[in-house]
């Protein structure tokens, strides 16, 4: 095997321990399942919650239009987003979920690098909707009857389930002990606040991308997105996988690609597209944010 063979299976080798260990912040609890490889989410699931909001219906027209000939479709991204949005500071979590969906549809389009770290979300996303329908088997209503009034003075959405909300789901995992404060589990608050910090990595490349100098040339969305980790993820990340996203970041693909994703011809639309993005993610970002902050849950292991 030639040297630049050998330096392509290493740098595989390396993008699929990221891919496992991207959204984990840790190296030495992962690292035998990493060397054994990685264990990809069953897209065939029969239980998962719906993939689109049943409530977009009730927004009226997308804000933005379909994009032909594209997977990833921006305008069905801010649609969920929208709906996501319940009562005064809460999130639903299967419009929250569906959005991730179609984040992913936008993270596999950028190429097989950073689609090795687009699994690992739809892992995380599948661990949510499974808890959901285990939690739909069983016996709610008491649960539900007296936590009511405690729910809409909080700021909760009014409706029913454990898992319609992120302040419903927070609430019941803290009642039913199921999240711990200092060992590593699958609840579903942590597995939230893996795909919360997810989120504002892409908030922020996102912001990034649609930014517009006065003067000077367009930055590479390769060197955003690195930049944008940097200010992000990479807290919570150790330096191996810091280095391995690096090497994800440089196939990125250039800034034209980003026009025909989102149908546009430059970047003044662009910057007109992903403003409305970037807008949408901030609104469930902040709501997110501060329900788990309320709870103490920004640092669960």
């Amino acid at each position: 095997m030639g040297v630049k063979r050998k330096a392509a299976a290493a740098i595989l080798v390396l993008l699929l321990c990221l891919g496992s260990l991207w959204l984990q912040g840790g190296l030495d609890y992962h690292w035998d399942s990493c060397l054994k490889g990685y264990n990809q989410v069953n897209k065939n699931q029969p239980h998962q919650l719906s993939n689109s909001s049943e409530a977009d219906e009730t927004q009226g027209p997308p804000v933005l239009a379909l994009c032909p000939g594209q997977n990833f479709q921006v305008s069905v991204l801010v649609s969920h987003l929208l709906v996501a949005r319940a009562y005064t500071s809460d999130v639903l979590l299967q419009p929250y979920l569906s959005s991730w969906d179609e984040l992913v549809k936008f993270m596999e389009s950028l190429g097989p690098m950073v689609s090795l770290i687009s699994k690992e979300i739809e892992t995380k996303t599948a661990i949510i909707r499974q808890l959901a329908l285990l939690s739909e088997k069983g016996p709610e209503e008491n649960f539900e009857n007296s936590q009511t009034a405690v729910k809409k003075s909080a700021g909760y959405s009014q409706d029913t389930g454990a898992y319609h909300s992120v302040r419903s789901m927070i609430w019941t995992e803290l009642n039913r002990g199921i999240v711990d404060f200092h060992h590593q589990t699958d609840s579903g608050c942590r597995t939230l606040l893996r795909l919360h910090r997810a989120l504002l990595w892409l908030k922020l490349f996102l912001q990034k991308l649609a930014e517009t100098p006065t003067a000077g040339r367009l930055r590479s969305p390769s060197d955003l997105c690195r930049e944008a980790y940097q200010n992000t993820l990479s807290h919570h990340h150790t330096w191996f996988v810091r280095r391995a996203a690096e090497l994800a970041f440089i196939a990125l693909p250039e800034r034209g690609f980003f026009f025909r994703l989102v149908c546009v011809q430059n970047q003044e639309e662009l910057s007109v597209v992903l403003t409305r993005v970037v807008n949408a993610i901030g609104e469930i970002y902040d709501r997110t944010q501060k329900a788990l902050e309320e709870n103490g849950m920004l640092d669960l292991p």
